[in-house]
């Protein structure tokens, strides 16, 4: 029986997903699409265990000689290597897990032929798929910390989310010590996720979360003791602008600050020079309101002449503009889902690192082109003239 197509699109991410999560055992790409050529001929991807520990190799072929990364599994850098691959026009995907292997072929449709089947073990039978064999969480859930902050499986997947793009942001190699402040910590479990996580990894990890509520304060003091990590973790009661710390962060984390207090914790992050920054927004008030009270630019009233569709393009239009404020304050930047939208609408992570790197002229003309089509100030441009 001839096998039914499916969208590229969703094959593809299916293959990113298997090649990302632990499992693996071989991948390879090769073939072409019609009418396309990929810029390597071949491309193999699979575990191996280094001197330096577990990488992920990636050996591409350009038909002269074959070219080997080692990245390290999860990281940013094998995210974005394997990025590049799917990228390329192959014609033909070929994926080996512990428990299925994936056949992919791309028709002259620009579809997806994909065969799926189970591994068999030695008595023949079909073992587990992926998906129905316990989840690799970046933080076990028999970590104590669950027992203090209670772990249903809402919460474990927003960690797990939250973690992983932890994971993505920062470099194989830790700095040590490693200064972490969370502004706007609420009742810190994510806070404590990332101390927990980032001290696993080695690093010797400084955390202070700022909280404007006392009681948040006590609270959380009370939770540190408890884990046995008073000593690493403590909490400050105070304005995201104004509260004291105790050193400059190297990463700063604004996990669904609402309306302009992501925009105050993001003008710190970028006065402290911190060198990474990872911000959830919630709400997006300011913005919004002054395109309310504003003449939208023509062509584009249909954009906000209904207030359900003026509020979503309020957000996009207010993370845009952090985003290019950050570049032009010399940070790399990039905007990915935090957590799947079936979880949270407020699902969106502004992942940033800072390179010093000069704005460019294009830069700036096109920040301030926006912001004067729209008549619109942001909030962390004020604070960071």
């Amino acid at each position: 029986m001839d096998v039914m197509p499916e969208p590229l699109d969703q094959v593809l991410a299916e293959v990113r997903e298997l090649l990302l999560a632990p499992g693996l055992t071989r991948a390879v790409a090769a073939g072409k699409r019609r009418g396309l050529v990929p810029s390597v001929t071949r491309a193999q991807v699979r575990p191996v265990t280094l001197k330096t520990g577990q990488k992920l190799q990636i050996v591409t072929d350009d038909g002269v000689r074959p070219f080997t990364r080692n990245v390290a599994p999860g990281s940013e850098a094998a995210a974005a290597a394997l990025d590049e691959l799917l990228a390329e026009p192959f014609g033909n995907w070929h994926v080996e897990t512990e428990s299925a292997t994936v056949q992919v072929r791309i028709t002259k449709k620009g579809d997806a032929q994909v065969h799926r089947a189970a591994v068999k073990d030695a008595a023949g039978k079909a073992q587990p798929q992926a998906h129905d064999r316990a989840k690799q969480w970046l933080l076990d859930p028999g970590d104590p910390l669950f027992e203090v902050i209670g772990g249903n499986a809402a919460k474990r997947r927003q960690i797990d989310a939250f973690l992983r793009a932890l994971a993505a942001t920062l470099p194989d190699e830790l700095p040590s010590p490693l200064r972490v402040v969370d502004l706007g910590c609420g009742n810190a479990y994510l806070t404590f996720a990332a101390y927990r996580y980032l001290a696993a990894r080695g690093a010797d990890v400084q955390v202070v979360g700022v909280d404007v509520r006392e009681d948040q304060r006590v609270r959380n003091t009370a939770v540190a003791e408890r884990l046995g990590c008073a000593a690493e973790v403590s909490f400050v009661a105070g304005t995201i602008e104004d509260a004291q710390l105790p050193f400059a962060p190297d990463l700063v984390l604004a996990l669904h600050a609402c309306d302009t207090a992501t925009d105050q914790a993001l003008a710190r992050a970028v006065r402290w020079e911190a060198a990474w920054v990872l911000a959830a927004p919630c709400c997006h008030h300011d913005i919004a309101a002054q395109i309310k009270n504003s003449q939208t630019p023509f062509p584009y009233a249909e954009t906000t002449r209904h207030a359900i569709l003026r509020e979503r393009f309020a957000d996009v239009l207010t993370d845009s503009l952090r985003a290019a404020l950050l570049k032009l304050h010399g940070y790399r930047v990039d905007v990915v889902e935090f957590v799947d939208s079936a979880h949270t609408p407020r699902n969106l992570l502004l992942r940033a690192r800072r390179t010093g790197a000069e704005p460019t002229e294009a830069q700036q003309t096109e920040f301030t082109a926006l912001t004067t089509q729209w008549g619109v100030t942001p909030a962390l441009a004020t604070m960071l003239s």
